[in-house]
């Protein structure tokens, strides 16, 4: 089962965010965000805007 981890850390006036999947994959926020939550959101985001890249994390969706 894959594993994703959702991270944020005070950065400047804000925070930074990661998304890490299965620990060998991360997707950081390029800016900074007031809170936390604008934070995750748009390493989430990023992380969904290319689908190429979450399908190559799961090749056992592609043999389903």
């Amino acid at each position: 089962m894959a594993s994703v981890t959702l991270s944020a850390t005070p950065s400047g006036n804000g925070y930074q965010a990661t998304v890490s999947y299965d620990g060998w994959v991360d997707m950081s926020s390029a800016e900074t965000y007031p809170t936390i939550a604008e934070a995750i959101s748009a390493a989430a985001i990023k992380m969904l805007d290319m689908p190429e890249r979450l399908e190559a994390m799961a090749p056992e969706a592609q043999t389903a």
